[in-house]
């Protein structure tokens, strides 16, 4: 059985957990290694049984927590060369220090679990997300900070069983919000990141896919409401036909969430 949960999910922070009984890794760490060590206690892991963070980007809100907990537990880093080059220029990650390692193409096989990664769409060095295959076949997805949708990322996401999807924001909370103007054009770009909308419509096809567990994350605290995000996916689920509880399972990702069982 996996264990997935998200244990922190919002512009000021991301880190999620997958486990089995066999271990578990992180998917990025946007919080204090002190407040990811409670999280983890919350739902009863031990930080020893980590066996690696995998890091989509260098932004401040997916690692400002990655150097003290990494090192104090002795942890691989896992992050494609663009990422690991963007947090050592930015004097947030040493690799003297850390045991950092270029993501492998092919992806790689950590505690039971095999990860690959799928490029995003970001205006960072060289973003992505990753998918995980638990040792029971489970498939599950990581797929945020992205500012459109490409042919890379569907392909990836087609058949997981549960993926965690960026739907960060309401369009008109956003230009109607109190954010600069340059902020704005950032985040609307085809390198920002997914509206309610267009994560709607992904989830759409991921559920005509077989995909049977949502959950939307990087949730704007500004730009955006849980339950708007919610009813955006659930609206467009309805329109297929499709009936929560019976077709799907959808929920929004905040801070610690309770975690879900495959």
């Amino acid at each position: 059985m996996a264990k997935f949960c998200s244990l922190f999910s919002s512009s000021s922070g991301n880190c999620t957990y997958i486990g089995t009984s066999s271990g578990g890794i992180l998917i990025d760490m946007g919080v204090s290694a002190k407040r990811t060590e409670e999280a983890l206690a919350n739902i009863g892991v031990d930080p020893k049984d980590i066996k690696a963070v995998f890091v989509t980007h260098e932004h401040s809100d997916h690692i400002s927590g990655l150097r003290v907990f990494a090192s104090r537990y002795g942890m691989p880093v896992f992050a494609t060369e663009g990422t690991l080059d963007g947090m050592t220029e930015a004097g947030v990650f040493n690799k003297s220090k850390v045991d950092a390692y270029v993501m492998p193409e092919k992806g790689i096989e950590i505690a039971g679990n095999f990860i690959r990664k799928f490029k995003t769409p970001h205006d960072s060095n060289d973003s992505c997300g990753f998918t995980v295959m638990t040792a029971d076949g489970k498939r599950l997805a990581v797929a945020t900070d992205m500012g459109t949708v490409t042919d890379e990322v569907r392909n990836a996401l087609y058949g997981c069983d549960l993926v965690l999807l960026e739907s960060n924001h309401d369009v008109r909370m956003l230009q109607n919000g109190p954010y600069p103007y340059y902020l704005k054009v950032r985040i609307l770009s085809d390198r920002g990141h997914l509206n309610n909308e267009a994560a709607s419509d992904l989830a759409s096809s991921l559920l005509n896919s077989g995909t049977t567990r949502f959950v939307l994350g990087h949730l704007s605290k500004e730009n955006n409401i849980p339950g708007l995000a919610y009813e955006t996916a659930k609206s467009a689920f309805a329109a297929l036909g499709a009936e929560e509880g019976r077709d799907y399972l959808l929920n929004v990702a905040l801070d610690l969430n309770e975690p879900i069982l495959l």
